[in-house]
């Protein structure tokens, strides 16, 4: 096995998905798969065995332990030929998972767990990982697809070259092709003619359009000649970036996008474009933190 992915569970519907996905992911990878359980209980100082009065099967540890073997089950249905292992560790989920994803090649998580409230569209465990995991964070939104293109959100920052790196790589993996998506928005638009001819303009029509489309080759240079089996087409779009990728996504089997953008504040771990995209895209998202 060259490494380990690591998938959060909790019981819910959402991370049994992704549990399968995960398991799906170690197969594509030669990788091991930890299923882990966040148990709090602990730390809360409540009972953890069976009530005397109740059945001998009952309590929270006897409760965590079975919704980790449903998952490990789930998982070598999904994937037999991955190697499974399991574990129970104490702590709230995200720092749990926060300390698995140092050792891990990528965390998958579901887009809610079982503490998400009615109409969440993705849960805090969720976001937060992706603000704070130490490798790629999968985040499975509705039915994962096998059709259909890795989609990667390219906007020319040093801090997306991982993401590029990854978006290439699993596109190889998935023997899927690559849209390389990179949209520009009406403040850097190509400037029209001016009424006035006296009056001169920055930039004649269309050279700002060319100059994004650099910027995406530029941001995709040397990628293709290690990745030659993967099939790439450039995107140049001008339209909202969240809006692009979010409409993108109707036809990807999985969005990548980098943490933050060139457009990011400084000290916010995750920006906007992918926070939108862990909250409306309609396939998987991983998010990729830039080098710290």
């Amino acid at each position: 096995m060259s490494g380990v992915v690591v998938v959060g569970v909790d019981g819910s519907a959402s991370s049994l998905a992704a549990v399968e996905a995960a398991a799906r992911e170690a197969r594509l990878r030669g990788a091991g798969l930890r299923v882990v359980h966040a148990f709090i209980w602990p730390a809360l100082h409540v009972p953890l065995g069976p009530s005397p009065s109740g059945p001998p099967e009952g309590g929270l540890r006897n409760l965590a332990d079975r919704l980790v073997a449903e998952a490990v089950d789930r998982a070598r249905a999904a994937a037999p030929e991955v190697e499974v292992s399991r574990a129970v560790v104490t702590g709230e989920p995200l720092t749990v998972l926060e300390a698995q994803s140092r050792a891990a090649e990528l965390v998958v998580v579901g887009s809610r767990g079982m503490g998400g409230f009615v109409g969440l569209l993705v849960g805090s465990t969720a976001v937060h990982l992706a603000a704070h995991g130490r490798c790629p964070v999968l985040v499975v939104r509705e039915q994962p697809s096998a059709e259909g293109p890795v989609v990667l959100g390219v906007d020319g920052s040093a801090a997306g070259g991982p993401a590029v790196d990854f978006a290439f790589a699993e596109a190889e993996l998935r023997k899927a092709p690559l849209v390389a998506l990179h949209a520009w928005t009406t403040w850097n638009a190509p400037m029209p003619a001016p009424q006035d001819p006296s009056m001169p303009y920055a930039n004649p029509p269309g050279a700002l359009a060319g100059e994004e489309e650099r910027l995406l080759s530029e941001a995709l240079a040397g990628r293709q000649e290690r990745y030659p089996g993967v099939v790439v087409e450039h995107r140049a779009v001008h339209g909202g970036t969240r809006e692009e990728l979010i409409e993108a996504s109707r036809s990807a089997q999985l969005v990548v996008v980098g943490s933050r953008g060139r457009g990011g504040f400084t000290g916010l771990l995750l920006g906007s474009v992918s926070q939108a995209l862990l909250h409306h895209a309609h396939c998987p998202v991983t998010v990729v933190r830039g080098k710290e």
